[in-house]
């Protein structure tokens, strides 16, 4: 006879991945054609020249260049003002 009850499995135990968001290549980084800028959900950071947005919201590089970052004020749909955070990637000569 056993001595001790069976064990069975457990319904915990189980963890879910995390999704490395975040900052990839900061300000002043060299970026490649296609490199991962920013991981992100929504729109925390925005696209600006020679950047695009992937749909899940993922900002990467058009071009061979350097990562700058800077802020601008937008325009919400209430007509009222956010300052927002913009990547850029200027082409290095």
């Amino acid at each position: 006879m056993a001595h001790t009850k069976a064990g069975g499995s457990t319904a915990l135990g189980r963890d879910s991945r995390p999704q490395y968001l975040g900052v990839k290549l900061h300000d002043g980084a060299r970026a490649k054609v296609g490199s991962i800028i920013i991981r992100q959900r929504g729109t925390k950071w925005h696209p600006g020249k020679n950047v695009r947005r992937g749909k899940d919201d993922t900002i990467f590089s058009l071009i061979n260049g350097v990562v700058k970052f800077t802020k601008k004020h937008l325009k919400k749909y209430d007509g009222s003002l956010k300052q927002a955070t913009i990547v850029n990637v200027h082409p290095v000569k």
